[in-house]
């Protein structure tokens, strides 16, 4: 199983804005039960190239409109460049990230802790995926 978690760098530090991350982390699950364990695959820059990420990322609001073709693509591409996850650990994600996921088969999990590196939430949340 794979999972992937958005990111600020390669210190693996948890980003809470899935549609504005700079990066995605992706592990790899093994085990079962309280035997799980979790392998960092790869780290890949996310594919978005309309991004500003010289704000705080819990103050950033779109200003797009919902229908913008443009900005739905954008979201699209991380949809794509997380195929063959089976899930995304996220904090918040609009309603096109959320829909670019969900339509590449990656579901959406809640993280409502407050860890900051990939490694603790992922054993926070272990017990969640199926």
């Amino acid at each position: 199983m794979k999972i992937a978690i958005p990111v600020k760098d390669e210190n693996l530090t948890f980003f809470s804005n899935a549609g504005h991350t700079p990066k995605f982390a992706i592990f790899t699950m093994t085990g079962t039960g309280m035997f799980k364990s979790f392998k960092l695959e790869s780290i890949k820059n996310n594919p978005r190239t309309n991004l500003d990420h010289d704000h705080a990322e819990e103050e950033h609001q779109c200003d797009h409109h919902a229908d913008d073709a443009e900005h739905i693509d954008q979201h699209n591409k991380m949809g794509e460049a997380l195929e063959g996850c089976n899930y995304i650990v996220v904090k918040k994600a609009c309603k096109n990230t959320a829909n670019a996921f969900t339509s590449c088969g990656v579901k959406i999990l809640k993280y409502r802790g407050e860890s900051l590196k990939a490694e603790s939430i992922l054993r926070e949340v272990s017990s969640l995926f199926l």
